[in-house]
């Protein structure tokens, strides 16, 4: 099991040499990786945002060592070509660090409708999926450079418990990220899922936990990754002293 932090860009985190300098912090504690909230614009208490490839190119930049990646990112708001781009860039700019976190996206925060972008759930998975084949394409060799990682970027889906239709999704690609699980439990469920679903072949689900929470549950059950999360306004100062106190 390794594990990350897991940071929303947004209020005292939204300055990405801020992130750099945690992310910097995090390394040298040990930590493995740090993984940002990508979103448009959020909603209330939330008052600024960051944009997350910003963020993670200069994570990027000062570290060495630790994962890094959107968690996650619709690629039904986004130009399948742009994001090829940004990727692989970011897999170069990295020596080959990125994780690509991708979901359905949702308007709660009124981030898709005020904008012009698809609203409709059902036409939205279909270009999640189309959007994700493309991409795969694009970095087989349709674009130039490839990236660092072959065959190509690890990509982890998002699924919110208890849906599985998602998590169907995600043993095609390399990860699963289930967001609201009830805990160690429900996890374990969709390990041996993915588990029988994948043939053993390697996979990564990953569980959030909060600031002080134990991991090991969140192991023995079956997680690769175990992220710790400081929600949608993260305070600075508890950042750093999670950071500090070590993984």
């Amino acid at each position: 099991m390794k594990r990350g932090l897991f940071i929303a860009p947004f209020d005292e985190l939204v300055d990405p040499r801020v992130m750099a300098d945690v992310a910097a912090e995090a390394e040298s504690a040990g930590w493995e990786g740090l993984f940002v909230w990508d979103h448009i614009v959020y909603r209330a208490p939330v008052r600024a945002v960051a944009d997350p490839w910003i963020v993670l190119s200069a994570v990027a930049c000062a570290t060495k060592t630790m994962r890094l990646g959107p968690l996650v990112t619709p690629p039904a708001r986004r130009r399948i070509q742009k994001l090829a781009r940004e990727t692989v860039t970011l897999d170069h700019l990295s020596g080959g660090r990125l994780v690509l976190g991708v979901g359905l996206g949702s308007d709660n925060s009124g981030e898709l409708g005020p904008f012009g972008e698809e609203l409709d759930p059902k036409k939205r998975a279909a270009l999640f999926d189309d959007g994700l084949e493309r991409l795969a394409a694009m970095w087989a060799g349709e674009f130039e450079p490839r990236p660092v990682q072959q065959p190509r970027i690890p990509v982890w889906a998002a699924a919110r418990w208890p849906s599985r239709r998602p998590v169907r999704r995600a043993v095609r690609w390399d990860g699963l990220f289930p967001i609201e699980m009830p805990g160690p439990d429900a996890l374990a469920e969709l390990v041996q899922e993915t588990t029988e679903a994948r043939d053993g072949e390697p996979f990564d689900i990953v569980a959030e936990i909060e600031p002080g929470e134990d991991p090991a549950p969140w192991e023995q059950a079956g997680a690769t990754w175990v992220l710790t999360g400081f929600g949608r306004q993260p305070r600075l100062d508890e950042v750093r002293a999670t950071v500090a106190a070590g993984p």
